[in-house]
């Protein structure tokens, strides 16, 4: 083992970045970058709600419609894909406004800086503003320029599980609202004061009198709101807490509810599209006569970039396409998984650092102690939704339709605005429902290609990527390496402990993909050498260890990179979880009580650790039990997983997965249990494989079958406890993922004695 670990963790290197930035040069430079130049003193600091109402509704305010039969329909910014949103959010606002859960309908919102995630855009505050101002996010102005990019750019934005901690707030300040103004026009024909009058299950009371919403909505919004507006201080109904039905659930059951690929128009053809590989690729040629006997082609659409097919249905086009046997050419470097590792390595023995985390000093703590080094890395992973990218356009007297499925409708309409010479007020985009996205319904892309095919076919027309296309074309979660030192005492104690994780700035790209309206290449290459604090996100212990580093090493990978269920957390919840499962072992302690023992301060992420000790009859993790355990903590939120496992011959044998999470107050508890339940499984797939490599600039996996992703028949029985609190509610879609891969790790190593460092786990032991 090294004795010696790397402790110049590239301070001066950050140094030097911070003495070239200002305020100033942000509000003049940075601006200019993200093409923020306005005349901020006459920007509008209020805006209008642009929702459509009919003759039976009133507007009441940017997120609720009351109509005269009582029917309230709450306006959601964020995407439904699958997480449950239209649900949990109205559920929010009905419980404070009193409403009848019956009668409470869910619409898409549009565009308006009213929908703007102020909440996302402060976690995104540092890859929104130039390299090397992360310690400016911490401040004031900081927060106060995340919140004006926010509303002056559309940024509605869903990711990072922030839709309850972003919005909730707002919609129980809506719900209250309508509330106040619904009891004023009821006092104010009973002749009583409205603070007397109660909301509850659709009516507003007061004593023995009683009027139903709808008898009210049109002389409500006459009236005037006080200032603050109160909230309840317990809710009648107490919807938040129950499992309502979800809002969502019967159209899907039904068959009605309209994902992107479900859309009919009148004389509409389809089309399937192919690109070369990753890079600075052009079409190059094509045998057009190739696809002449196809039967039901219509046209066929170049673009530098690409090539589309347009044919009476879509087999016919992706036959089509396959007939012409498009060539590409592409200059420069292609992605290579054997280049990336060396770029990867490169970047974490010799790369400048940047350190993001610093408690002590862990040179000196080095010093006089055991010191112990552990290597480990984590592939390329792909999303693999349900559904490919998909759209719907119809382009008609300069103006275009657009049904889309999108985590960022603005970044779209600007996309596809751009690519055909049109302002953005000429689109309007339908937002569909997505079956999971995981991060890639961030693309915009496709809105940018269906624009150019409606625009020179002249017809409604639809666009799907082939299984194929989706899988070779993707914004993967970034490969990483990792290098942790740790320096223990006579008792196993970990005295200092230095994290270097090399990566490419994944949550820089996507930013200027969503915000500056880059296209993948530019946003990959203008990232090079730029630190991301997100990249190190999990990395940053939630251990007492005295002395502790964590610093990113930049890497340049040749492909592009983004968002995924959990980000960097999934990668670096593996490594530190695993690495104190062996500084545990080598310490000959039990793997529960050597993280206890450093659990100071922290009473809520231990209390989730002797929780699922307790449900799942954890046994220390002895020789030969495989029982595995790992715990995590990400966004206010906090699990514990208990893994119960062997290597049989037939490879993994997971026999059962315990959790016990805490996520502070619970709003609807079966769709919070689903989704902790969905990410687990997620984290197997991730733990198993939903990995590739890339060779000549295209991906290995082309294939849901290449991915080699768990059946049904083989996901093992699931357990959830969830802690009960009053803290204030977080998102539960991805604090799932992270811990239940390297719980799966620490199994196989108690069960085997085989410790495995890389993700996918069985792609190579050590």
């Amino acid at each position: 083992m090294p004795t010696e670990p790397d402790t110049q963790a590239g301070s001066e290197h950050n140094d030097g970045k911070k003495k070239l930035f200002s305020r100033r040069s942000f509000l003049i430079g940075g601006s200019a970058a993200t093409g923020l130049v306005l005349a901020w003193a006459i920007w509008p600091r209020e805006y209008e709600a642009n929702i459509s109402a009919t003759e039976n509704e009133e507007i009441f305010g940017a997120f609720l419609k009351i109509s005269k039969e009582g029917q309230i329909t709450v306006v959601v910014p964020q995407s439904e894909m699958g997480q449950g949103v239209y649900t949990v959010l109205p559920q929010i606002l009905a419980d404070e406004l009193g409403a009848d859960w019956r009668t409470v309908a869910v619409e898409p919102a549009p565009i308006n800086p009213l929908y703007a995630n102020d909440y996302l855009a402060q976690q995104w505050a540092e890859t929104l503003m130039p390299a090397g101002s992360a310690d400016l996010t911490e401040k004031e102005v900081a927060r106060w320029i995340a919140q004006n990019i926010a509303t002056r750019n559309d940024f509605i934005v869903t990711a990072d599980s922030s839709s309850v901690p972003g919005y909730s707030n707002r919609f129980r300040e809506a719900g209250a609202a309508a509330r106040v103004l619904l009891s004023k026009a009821a006092a104010e024909k009973w002749g009583v004061e409205w603070e007397s009058c109660t909301a509850e299950n659709g009516f507003i009371s007061n004593g023995e009198q009683k009027l139903r919403f709808g008898e009210l909505f049109a002389d409500a919004v006459k009236q005037d709101l006080p200032d603050p507006v109160p909230f309840l201080s317990s809710p009648a109904n107490n919807l938040v807490g129950q499992d309502l039905p979800r809002l969502d659930m019967p159209s899907k059951l039904d068959g009605s509810a309209n994902f992107a690929g479900d859309i009919r128009l009148p004389d509409m053809v389809y089309a399937s599209i192919r690109q070369g590989p990753i890079g600075a690729t052009r079409l190059k040629s094509f045998n057009r006569e190739g696809a002449s006997k196809i039967i039901g082609l219509v046209d066929v659409v170049e673009h530098d970039k690409w090539i589309a097919a347009v044919a009476t249905n879509w087999w016919a086009a992706n036959d089509a396409l396959d007939k012409m046997s498009p060539m590409f050419e592409t200059t420069g470097l292609l992605p290579d998984s054997d280049k990336m590792d060396e770029a990867l390595e490169r970047a974490l023995a010799d790369g400048p650092g940047v350190r993001f985390a610093s408690r002590g000093e862990t040179k000196s703590a080095f010093d006089g102690h055991e010191n112990i080094r552990a290597r480990y890395q984590a592939e390329a992973a792909l999303h693999a939704p349900i559904e490919t990218r998909t759209a719907t356009a119809d382009y008609n007297d300069g103006r275009l339709e657009l049904w889309l499925a999108t985590q960022a409708p603005a970044a779209a309409v600007k996309a596809a605005a751009e690519a055909i010479g049109i302002s953005t007020d000429k689109v309007t985009l339908y937002p569909m429902l997505a079956g999971g996205s995981f991060g890639r319904n961030l693309d915009s892309k496709i809105a940018a290609q269906i624009a150019v095919i409606a625009e020179k076919v002249g017809r409604p027309i639809q666009l799907m990527w082939s299984r194929a296309e989706e899988m070779m074309h993707d914004h993967y979660r970034a490969p990483a390496f990792a290098r942790l030192d740790a320096a223990t005492d006579e008792s196993g104690r970990i005295q200092a402990l230095q994290i270097k994780i090399a990566a490419p700035a994944s949550a820089r790209e996507q930013s200027k993909r969503v915000i500056r309206g880059m296209d993948e290449i530019t946003a990959m290459r203008s990232s090079i050498d730029e630190a991301d604090a997100k990249a190190v996100e999990g990395a940053d212990v939630h251990y007492s260890i005295p002395n502790f580093s964590l610093d990113h090493h930049p890497a340049y990978i040749g492909a592009p990179t983004g968002n995924w269920r959990s980000n960097a957390h999934s990668y670096n919840a593996f490594f530190v979880e695993s690495f104190i499962d062996e500084l545990a072992a080598k310490a000959k302690i039990e793997p529960l009580s050597y993280r206890m023992q450093m659990m100071s301060g922290r009473p809520r992420l231990a209390r989730c650790l002797t929780g699922v000790a307790a449900m799942a009859g954890w046994d220390g993790g002895l020789d030969g039990s495989g029982q595995g355990l790992a715990c995590h903590s990400m966004r206010g939120g906090h699990i514990a997983v208990i893994v119960s496992a062997n290597r049989g011959e037939s490879g993994l044998n997971v026999r059962r997965i315990s959790a016990t999470v805490d996520v502070g107050r619970i709003i609807h508890p079966d769709i919070a249990r689903q989704q902790i339940e969905g990410g687990i499984i997620f984290g197997l797939a991730m733990a198993l494989g939903s990995s590739t490599r890339f060779n000549g600039g295209i991906a290995d996996a082309r294939r849901l079958s290449d991915l080699a992703l768990p059946r049904l028949a083989e996901i093992p029985t699931i357990q959830v406890e969830f802690i009960r609190s009053e803290e204030e509610p977080v998102g539960v879609e991805e604090i799932g993922v992270p811990a239940v891969a390297p719980a799966i790790a620490n199994a196989l190593f108690s069960a085997t004695g085989i410790r495995l460092r890389q993700l996918p786990l069985f792609s190579e032991a050590s």
